[in-house]
């Protein structure tokens, strides 16, 4: 979190219109691997066979972060596969409301194909704000989530049951894009699957052209303060670090919130090897993407076939 601050705190001292162009070293998501886990897992109930647990574990960023992991039955070895939820239209203060919404079909689809799957409540929703501020709490948000995403794949690995070589990650929209960041960050992970991401939020609202600028009535000094401490830690500027991970980039044509420009921004910046397939939907995608999911994670982690 230190890295975070200094950061912040650089962009308040220098010039207020001055956009950092540079990615954020690796070193500013980095934490203590050796300190305890702190690991709560309560049984939630068994679906289909599949064992739900809703999890805490300690927060590298301080306090208690928050989740949900599905076992499917049987000894393993089992793949572990990330599963990151998108940003809501409102945040619920009830955790299993927001993820069985937001994240449940995939990661119980990817359980029954025989992967443990986790899944991280991101710490703005955890504090029932929105993924977006425009203040510094956005990047320390941003920089505490990524490091418990790290924190989810020690979780996995700590699990005797689970296939150290057979890790991945898939995220919606907001867990698209922050995939991108993760994916530059993380290196334990053999393959990941970015659903109807953009290239980060300064993307989001700057346009593929990027030119946007502040939200009607918001100070331009308060917008440029936040574009310029959110810009080294834009997932887009990490996407290139993703390799030896293969990516799967899965995107709408007719998606309005992530519209196709934005879209192919965040694809062509990701490394190779890579996939890209577009599918006639809109942000929900489709059940042609999700066969097209499972049958990626079948391909590169060994799950079963859809």
């Amino acid at each position: 979190m230190r890295c975070c601050f200094i950061l912040c705190a650089m962009v308040i001292l220098g010039s207020d219109r001055v956009v950092a162009q540079s990615p954020a070293p690796p070193t500013t998501f980095e934490y203590d691997r050796s300190a305890p886990l702190g690991l709560s897992d309560s049984l939630l109930g068994v679906e289909d066979g599949v064992s739900i647990h809703a999890i805490t574990f300690a927060s590298p960023g301080g306090g208690r972060a928050a989740g949900l992991m599905l076992v499917p039955g049987g000894p393993g070895p089992f793949a572990g596969i990330v599963v990151q939820h998108g940003a809501p239209g409102r945040v619920d203060s009830t955790i299993i409301t927001l993820l069985r919404h937001n994240v449940m079909p995939n990661a119980m689809a990817l359980a029954k194909a025989g992967a443990v799957t986790i899944t991280v409540m991101a710490p703005w929703a955890r504090q029932m704000t929105s993924p977006v501020t425009f203040t510094p709490s956005d990047s320390i948000y941003q920089v505490q989530l990524i490091q418990e995403l790290q924190r989810a794949v020690d979780i996995l690995l700590a699990r005797p049951d689970i296939d150290r070589d057979r890790l991945g990650y898939v995220g919606r929209s907001y867990g698209g894009a922050t995939g991108a960041l993760f994916a530059g960050v993380e290196r334990r992970l053999k393959t990941y699957v970015l659903q109807v991401g953009d290239g980060g939020l300064v993307s989001h609202f700057t346009g593929p052209d990027g030119k946007g600028g502040p939200p009607p009535g918001m100070p331009t000094e308060r917008w440029d303060r936040w574009v310029a401490a959110m810009s080294p830690i834009e997932p887009i500027r990490f996407a290139g670090r993703a390799a030896p991970a293969s990516v799967l980039l899965q995107s709408g044509r007719d998606d309005k919130a992530v519209p196709p420009a934005i879209a192919a921004q965040l694809h062509e910046a990701t490394s190779e090897p890579k996939k890209v397939i577009w599918y006639q939907a809109g942000h929900g995608l489709n059940e042609t993407a999700t066969r097209d999911m499972l049958a990626w994670f079948h391909q590169h982690l060994g799950t079963r076939s859809p």
